[in-house]
């Protein structure tokens, strides 16, 4: 079903929550994904992805169209990660590479990366980038979207999304390399 399919479904009160439940089977996985790659446990990554579309539901009547849906999404998604990294890091008073120590425990123990060691060293490379350098490069890297459309999501400029991704890419070659 197409998003604008969707977006008609819901416009429609006698459909409306069908439409909602379809929203959200299209774009759970891809959600869910995007959020635990920023927070990395599966727990919080749920959390998270519940927020999203708790919000999602709120506001998806003031949908405008501009953006296309999944950008509207992972938008809030990205906001909502960013937003429950900032929360832990206040609440327990630690500094940003205590939360990336933490984090990095964590890609340990998860039985979807820790069998491949190549990833886990990337997935730590990652970790090492500031949250919205480790957005950008995810959305890019792993998601392939076009800057013009993380462009959306953040809020960025195209060039400097482009900086912004150089620069990640070199961080994560220079942890790879033992070089950081």
């Amino acid at each position: 079903m197409s998003d604008e399919e969707l977006l008609e479904l819901y416009r429609d009160p006698d459909t409306r929550r069908n439409a909602f439940n379809q929203l959200v089977r299209k774009y759970q996985q891809k959600v869910y994904w995007l959020v635990r790659k920023m927070v990395v446990d599966h727990d919080d990554a749920n959390d998270i992805t519940q927020e999203v579309f708790i919000k999602a539901w709120t506001a998806l009547e003031n949908f405008r169209g501009d953006a296309k849906l999944y950008t509207w999404l992972y938008r809030i998604a990205s906001n909502e990660a960013i937003n429950f990294l900032n929360k832990k890091r206040r609440r327990f008073f630690v500094p940003i590479h205590d939360v990336e120590g933490e984090l990095s425990e964590k890609l340990e123990s998860d039985p979807v990366v820790s069998g491949d060691e190549v990833q886990l060293k990337l997935q730590k490379a990652i970790l090492k980038l500031p949250e919205k350098q480790r957005l950008v490069f995810n959305l890019k890297y792993y998601e392939d979207l076009p800057y013009e459309e993380i462009s959306e999501i953040t809020g960025t400029s195209v060039g400097a999304l482009k900086a912004s991704y150089h620069w990640a890419v070199k961080k994560i070659e220079d942890f790879l390399n033992g070089t950081d």
